[in-house]
């Protein structure tokens, strides 16, 4: 979603018209979630996606309306529609879709600068194309056309902000009708949608062997913020790490413990130092953290040993079960991309709480809500 900004915003500064498709609303198994979007350009380039594939050919149809002089229009595409397998949403999902020209008004600059500064930001457009609110860093740009629902719309939006929440959100008549309730001192009626982006999660990788070259691209390609940290001057090169946004000479427990205040839950920890004296002390720091993941490279071997010495250094048996080691899910790879590949799903699958199973042994929905 976030390239899809930086690609708008470039549009509009270089004065190239193109409307923006989001997901305002999506039920059942749809396979992308409220504020995901997709551009199309006046001359027909495409960025982005609102279904996977599904509908992106009706999209572009009504945005050539759009392009035409057509007002901005809400789309709504599910297999129980009558023209619902002609369009190709055959995924069981319903998606609601708001389609509307970027107009030079909407302070895009200022979201994609913002994401660039890891400051979360709200991007709050009207059902009706006119005007546009954007809500981060303690600061209000743009307007809506109205100061009342301005200040109701912000104070609802840092709300949904704060819950990395997207979604439609209606204010007017002294209430905001969204997941804050009650907005003060709204008077005209507007159906709106917010845009959260929330902080990128981290991804913090500890021994800049091989492994972590396409560890790191895999997971800044999923959105992580990455730093390669490496106590060792010949392999912490950021040049081996193209991709990573930041590549570290330290000791990583060291490095970890300056910068544990930037751990959460979206944090994921992988330690692939394959060295006792460099692995240890990081991770006995990770597991006491709020990291959501810790895993470390290894054998079962050194998965046993390592785990002796972590008690023996006072990591308890309830620390020592967030560990996962050997690190990644068991797809049978071989080398760094497939190991890389095996790790991120991993975390994938803490984060988004997927059993890692083959989709043909589960049933219902593909996509959890």
């Amino acid at each position: 979603m976030r390239h899809v900004i930086d690609q708008a915003a470039a549009w509009q500064r270089s004065g190239t018209r193109c409307v923006m498709a989001t997901v305002v609303r999506a039920w059942g198994s749809a396979p992308h979630g409220p504020g995901t979007s997709m551009l199309v350009a006046e001359d027909g380039r495409i960025v982005g996606s609102v279904s996977g594939g599904c509908v992106e050919a009706a999209v572009v149809a009504a945005a050539e309306e759009v392009f035409a002089g057509g007002p901005p229009v809400v789309e709504r595409w599910g297999v129980g529609d009558d023209d619902a397998f002609a369009v190709g949403l055959t995924c069981g999902g319903t998606i609601e879709v708001l389609i509307r020209e970027v107009r030079a008004e909407v302070p895009l600059d200022r979201v994609s600068a913002d994401l660039a500064a890891g400051v979360p930001v709200a991007l709050i457009t009207p059902a009706d194309g006119v005007g546009a609110l954007v809500v981060g860093g303690g600061t209000v740009n743009g307007s809506l056309g109205d100061p009342a629902v301005d200040r109701a719309a912000a104070l609802a939006a840092e709300g949904m902000l704060g819950r990395g929440e997207s979604g439609p959100l209606t204010v007017g008549e002294g209430r905001a009708d969204g997941p804050d309730g009650v907005a003060p001192d709204c008077v005209a009626e507007r159906r709106l949608l917010v845009q959260s982006f929330a902080v990128r999660p981290r991804l913090m990788i500890f021994g800049a062997a091989e492994f972590a070259r396409p560890l790191a691209e895999f997971g800044a390609a999923l959105g992580y913020r990455v730093t390669v940290c490496d106590a060792r001057p010949s392999f912490a090169d950021a040049r081996r790490f193209p991709a990573a946004d930041e590549v570290v000479r330290d000791l990583p427990d060291r490095w970890f413990r300056a910068h544990e205040h930037l751990v959460d839950a979206s944090t994921a920890v992988c330690v692939l130092t394959h060295d006792h004296r460099y692995d240890l002390p990081v991770l006995t720091l990770a597991l006491r953290s709020d990291a959501g993941y810790v895993g470390a490279m290894g054998s079962r071997r050194t998965h046993e040993d390592r785990s002796a010495r972590l008690r023996a250094a006072g990591v308890s048996e309830a620390e020592l079960a967030r560990l996962r080691s050997p690190i990644g899910l068991d797809l049978g790879g071989r080398g760094p991309e497939e190991t890389a590949l095996s790790v991120l799903a991993e975390v994938v699958a803490v984060r988004r709480g997927g059993g890692g199973l083959p989709l043909t042994a589960g049933t219902g929905p593909v996509h959890r809500t």
